[in-house]
């Protein structure tokens, strides 16, 4: 891009599609400049906050904290498709032009850019850059950077940077600590706050053409931390920059505490475990319940120098589930998919694998007052699901489905027949013990594609239950980047997959479920979902301007997806199981989150380890 210097009166260099055009944009007259954004609402902090109010803003600094991860990585750069990167980078490294809080649903304050401008009906947004900002090697940043990096993510970033800032019809930067952008409607309310989200990568030391390759080479950003030390793929260190440009700014204040922070990755969960318990290790985020209730009966957590606690969490729980890839044959026909859900016996497994420690997930909202479930449909809702009424199952729109309740013992004989006439409505019968295809005789099989030992153990017991009906099901476990790779090409049958859920679902549910990511590599739409109610949804979600439209949109988009069985929903804990050991101190306050790890310091002087 020609920098400000070049433009000439009113004219100004505009950006679109990658292309620099000379046109004539005047700047509309809108409201005064803002401190922050709400998605929905007003921001909860005035412009004259001190700190946010889940942080002690006095903590002190210093120490060394030793994280744990299972798996591996070979890049740095969590802004591009290729490779298995350390996703720390965002947030402690690279920052964005705003900063979220985790004590509401979505509100970004102001960070590199100090204030934004926005109209009413959002078409567009202004972002007034601090005079502060710098970049970790000293180097102020300008507009001509986040030029940049708009660019930059929208021609080489992931499947959803490309969607997200595909939305904007041009950018310009009438100035250095300007950068105005413009969006091509205003349908989606959403974008200026990703935009706002948008990471700041710096031009100057940002090789554009090598940078959708993965490398270890430590990216340079903003952020509090910087890249001290890569030894991949084993483990990453993080030193906190002592000359942060925003470490007294109030949205930063009491936040990055600890001096170092290193990442170890382990090969598997129990070596992972083995290391918190020596030490190690000092934080654990617990997801295995039976662990969880009998696995910290070890020396240090008795001595009480191991600190266990159930976070309460006013997020919604996501889904956590067994993925149908309806881009293959053997899943395209509902009755099969829904004859599979019939057959995973919850209660059973719960009880034998969980020690009963988990609750049943029936919604991609669960835990929030967004999930449909267990409520009728509002009268928004039924009409903007008329047109896609055959798609939404009678029991779900009042409210009344549950997910398939059997006798807890793997051996229900009522859900055997009733998945035996599913399967027989797809065109699958039993023969010789065996579920094959009427017509051709081929066999029902199928594999799963496992991460873990853990998803192994489950897939197994599951297993155990098919195959009394002839189902065949190989399990292939294999390594973390065979195990990518593949899902990034959607190369496998079914999978268990997570998906994260906020109180403000938005842009990302496009690449998680939109027809037009069905078939996008790298994009989160492993169930390859076509659906156009969900389409249509997903755009009210977007174009929703009160909280209450927003949650009828989003009850309805939840709906439909429960009623495609794209999915068999699995399971989520109470609450977020957490063990640290002493030495690590918290504030008092959580957050609406449950626990913000950048929030914590350490106290050396009072706890050894």
């Amino acid at each position: 891009m020609i920098g400000p210097d070049w433009w000439p009166g009113r004219r100004r260099i505009v950006a679109m599609a990658g292309v620099a055009l000379w046109i004539v944009a005047p700047m509309p007259a809108i409201a005064d400049p803002q401190h922050a954004i709400a998605m929905h609402g007003k921001p909860a902090l005035g412009p004259d906050f001190a700190h946010l109010p889940y942080v002690q803003p006095d903590a002190p600094k210093g120490g060394r904290v030793t994280l744990g991860s299972k798996g591996a990585f070979d890049s740095v750069n969590p802004f591009i498709i290729k490779g298995v990167s350390v996703g720390n980078v965002r947030g402690w490294v690279v920052e964005s032009l705003l900063a979220r809080s985790a004590d509401e649903p979505f509100t970004l304050y102001g960070l590199i850019a100090e204030r934004m401008t926005v109209p009413d009906d959002r078409s567009e947004i202004t972002f007034h850059l601090n005079e502060a900002a710098r970049f970790s090697d000293g180097k102020p940043i300008t507009s001509a950077d986040v030029v940049f990096s708009y660019e930059l993510l929208k021609r080489q970033g992931p499947p959803y940077m490309r969607s997200h800032y595909g939305k904007v019809a041009n950018v310009e930067a009438p100035d250095a600590k300007t950068v105005r952008f413009v969006f091509n409607d205003g349908a989606d309310r959403e974008i200026p706050l990703i935009l706002g989200l948008m990471p700041i990568l710096p031009k100057h030391a940002t090789d554009a053409d090598a940078f959708a390759k993965t490398t270890l080479k430590p990216m340079i950003g903003s952020g509090p931390y910087v890249i001290d030390k890569v030894d991949a793929p084993q483990s990453i260190t993080f030193k906190r920059n002592p000359d942060y440009w925003a470490r007294d700014l109030p949205i930063r204040r009491g936040l990055f505490n600890v001096d170092e922070i290193k990442i170890d990755y382990y090969r598997d969960a129990t070596t992972l475990f083995e290391a918190f318990k020596t030490g190690a290790v000092d934080v654990r985020f617990e997801n295995d319940p039976v662990r969880w209730a009998e696995g910290y009966d070890f020396r240090a957590a008795r001595d009480g120098k191991v600190v266990r606690e159930t976070a309460a969490t006013g997020l919604p729980a996501g889904m956590n589930a067994l993925v149908f890839n309806t881009r293959k044959p053997l899943f395209k026909d509902q009755s099969v998919r829904r004859a599979l859900n019939l057959l995973f016996d919850f209660q059973w497994i719960n009880k034998s694998l969980y020690n009963g420690q988990f609750a049943r997930t029936e919604s991609f909202f669960a835990r929030s007052k967004l999930s449909a479930n267990a409520t009728a449909a509002s009268e928004q809702e039924r009409a903007w699901l008329a047109a896609h009424a055959a798609r939404v199952k009678p029991a779900v729109m009042e409210g009344a489905a549950k997910q398939p309740v059997g006798a807890g013992t793997g051996q229900d004989r009522k859900r055997f027949r009733d998945a035996i006439a599913l399967f027989k409505d797809a065109g699958w019968t039993i023969k010789s013990g065996k579920l094959v295809n009427a017509d051709s005789g081929a066999p029902f099989r199928f594999e799963f594609l496992a991460r873990s030992k853990e998803q192994e153990r489950l897939m197994l017991s599951f297993k155990g239950t098919l195959q009394r009906l002839g189902i065949g099901v190989d399990i292939r476990q294999v390594d973390n980047s065979q195990y990518w790779t593949r899902l990034k090409t959607f190369d496998f049958d079914m999978i268990m997959w997570r998906w994260s859920a906020s109180l403000s679902p938005g842009n990302e549910q496009i690449a998680r479920w939109t027809s037009k990511y069905a078939d996008v590599d790298g994009s989160l739409n492993f169930a390859g979902v076509k659906n156009e109610g969900v389409d249509a949804l997903v755009g009210k979600m977007l174009a929703a301007r009160d909280r209450d439209e927003f949650r009828d949109a989003v009850r309805a988009f939840d709906r439909l997806l429960i009623s495609g069985d794209y999915v068999i929903p699995l399971f989520h804990a109470p609450g977020i199981w957490l063990a640290h050991w002493s030495r690590i101190k918290k504030p008092d306050r959580a957050p609406l989150s449950g626990t913000d790890i950048n929030t914590w310091w350490v106290d050396d002087a009072r706890t050894a380890k």
